[in-house]
């Protein structure tokens, strides 16, 4: 992905429309971003970028950290030339030092596809325990507020009693199978923020993501809105690697970052909010049907098929939908794009970026072990 999409562009533009008064708080200060080329991160940067663009007061200096290990350099390759973003190439599992004041803090750095941080699970480990204390090393030295970006995935499988899911739920998580290299780490992660959060009033803000998908995320990815985006496409069959009746809750992106501001730009330290969309818990094999809507004409046919990975659907949750009452409690937010068009969106920012698709020019997801519910 070499530039960003005219329907990124218009979501990081209605951003900054709809949230203009708050933002202006990050007017002259200095945000640092880790994990800066990943899926909601490089989304953070386009707004920063058109916030500073609308010019609503002094510009907002970026500092955006990555080493690439699951990013894309290519997604954030429009940003490079611009003189209010500073790119450093670092792992951030190794402290780092700014060298300057640094007022903001996204620690949205992490390996969060299931078929890469199997692949790389002490990696996984190591920026989700270690980058978060280096970060809250620098967030402790003066900023005005740091936010982590946790995971849904910290509450495990939660039995029927507790979904909707609140934010108290303790979580039934496995610690030793092959997904505990990031839910257990992104635990840790979130033990390190609040434990600053007493020790040093740390002013440290976490949000749990649920099932964010949209523009920018890597066709690759392994999870299942970007397999079947492939498959739409390349007009083949959707492919499911799963009885398609786990549900979930899809969070288009442009809401996930305006929930992520909002709680940057809070007063509400120490604190966890669930990020996602609690109006449309849908099944895995409806999903694959709104896809094949959205894709046609001609509707795409769904398969269902066995995976190559045998630990694809290992501590799979059955359910995930989140209770959002906290976050909207928060203030003005709430998610505002529905499913179908958010689907539409994403395809349609996919098909903006790959028109060779029909050549074959799309990247596969099928050596990943292919659609499931991840």
């Amino acid at each position: 992905m070499s530039r960003i999409t005219s329907v990124a562009l218009e979501d990081a533009q209605a951003i900054v429309g709809e949230m203009a008064e708050l933002l202006k708080e990050l007017s002259g200060g200095t945000l640092l971003v880790t994990g800066a080329s990943g899926f909601l991160c490089s989304y953070l940067l386009d707004v920063v970028a058109a916030l500073n663009d609308a010019a609503l007061g002094p510009p907002c200096k970026l500092i955006a950290l990555d080493n690439f290990k699951s990013g894309l350099s290519d997604r954030i390759a429009h940003l490079r030339t611009r003189p209010d973003v500073r790119f450093v190439l670092h792992d951030v599992g190794q402290a780092f030092e700014p060298e300057e004041p640094v007022d903001w803090i996204v620690h949205g750095a992490s390996i969060a596809s299931p078929s890469l941080y199997r692949q790389f699970p002490l990696e996984t480990i190591d920026v989700n325990v270690n980058g978060t204390r280096h970060m809250l090393e620098i967030a402790r030295r003066g900023a005005r507020s740091m936010l982590y970006l946790s995971t849904s995935e910290i509450y495990g499988d939660p039995g029927p009693g507790f979904i909707p899911t609140r934010e108290d739920f303790r979580g039934n998580v496995s610690c030793t199978g092959p997904r505990a290299c990031y839910d257990e780490s992104k635990r840790l992660g979130e033990t390190l923020c609040t434990t600053y959060f007493r020790l040093y009033r740390t002013p440290v803000k976490i949000v749990r993501p649920f099932n964010v998908y949209g523009p920018g995320q890597r066709l690759d990815d392994g999870r299942i809105i970007p397999d079947m985006m492939t498959d739409a496409l390349r007009r083949r069959p959707l492919v499911l690697y799963s009885d398609g009746r786990a549900t979930r809750s899809f969070c288009y992106v442009r809401d996930a970052v305006r929930g992520m501001l909002s709680v940057l730009l809070s007063h509400a330290d120490g604190e966890a909010f669930n990020l996602g969309n609690d109006a449309e818990e849908i099944s895995v094999a409806g999903l694959a049907e709104r896809i094949s809507e959205v894709a046609a004409p001609p509707r795409l046919p769904v398969e269902y098929r066995r995976s190559l990975d045998p630990h694809y659907l290992t501590d799979n949750p059955e359910r995930r939908c989140p209770d959002i009452s906290k976050l909207r409690s928060l203030g003005n937010w709430r998610p505002e794009v529905g499913l179908t068009e958010g689907l539409s969106r994403t395809l349609r920012s996919y098909r903006e970026l790959h028109e060779d698709v029909a050549a074959g020019g799309v990247p596969a997801a099928d050596a990943r072990g292919g659609s499931g519910c991840a």
